[in-house]
């Protein structure tokens, strides 16, 4: 259909409605407000980031090490404990040899005692710990006392107690006493045992015993 302006005026326009100024700047200030949020927003969230990185990389460098040390921890284990074997294989060699060089003290010191007294001699010397348990026998008693007091005076043996001394009849012909004691040792000093006769050379024990 074909429409003719009958009148020849030409049709009015729509006047344009005007924008407030304020209504702009309200709109304009609420963009840039949510810029703003928006950059602060995204700068938090970059540090926070940034942040949460360090700190986990830190966790792996952490976890890294403790790895590291638990195998240090588990070697310096294993050490100590080779350590421990050792010390005692050569706590009990030193052992060893500390008893084989007493033994070898305790028995010369014996030795120097017995040759200072008259008609005396051992038939046992029993060892427990640091007590010592002598038999003998003697032409007399007083050669059991002398023996007593040689023992005292060596400086190697306290403690000294006599537990029988009697006569007995092993060789009926020759009087003799048998003869028990106990005693204790005191700590070798170092280096030799040397030990100085308080007479002369003794003569040794009667032949007719047939012990020394």
């Amino acid at each position: 259909m074909i429409r003719i302006n009958l009148l020849g005026q030409a049709r009015p326009k729509a006047a344009k409605q005007a924008v407030p100024l304020e209504a702009t700047i309200q709109i304009l200030l609420a963009v840039a407000a949510v810029a703003v949020a928006f950059a602060i927003l995204a700068g938090v969230y970059v540090s926070q980031k940034k942040q949460l990185d360090e700190t986990q990389a830190r966790i792996r460098d952490l976890q890294a090490e403790k790895a590291s040390l638990q195998q240090i921890k588990q070697e310096v284990e294993t050490f100590d404990s080779e350590k421990t074997v050792l010390q005692q294989r050569i706590d009990v060699i030193e052992t060893l040899q500390r008893n084989r060089s007493g033994a070898q003290d305790l028995l010369q010191m014996v030795a120097n005692t017995v040759v200072r007294v008259d008609s005396l001699w051992l038939t046992s010397i029993t060892r427990s710990g640091d007590s010592l348990d002598i038999q003998g026998e003697a032409a007399s008693i007083n050669s059991v006392a002398n023996f007593i007091t040689e023992l005292k005076r060596s400086g190697y043996f306290t403690n000294v107690e006599i537990k029988s001394a009697k006569e007995d009849d092993i060789r009926p012909a020759v009087e003799t006493y048998g003869f028990s004691m106990s005693l204790s040792i005191t700590p070798p000093p170092r280096g030799p045992v040397q030990t100085q006769p308080t007479g002369g050379t003794q003569p040794p024990p009667p032949a007719g015993k047939g012990r020394s």
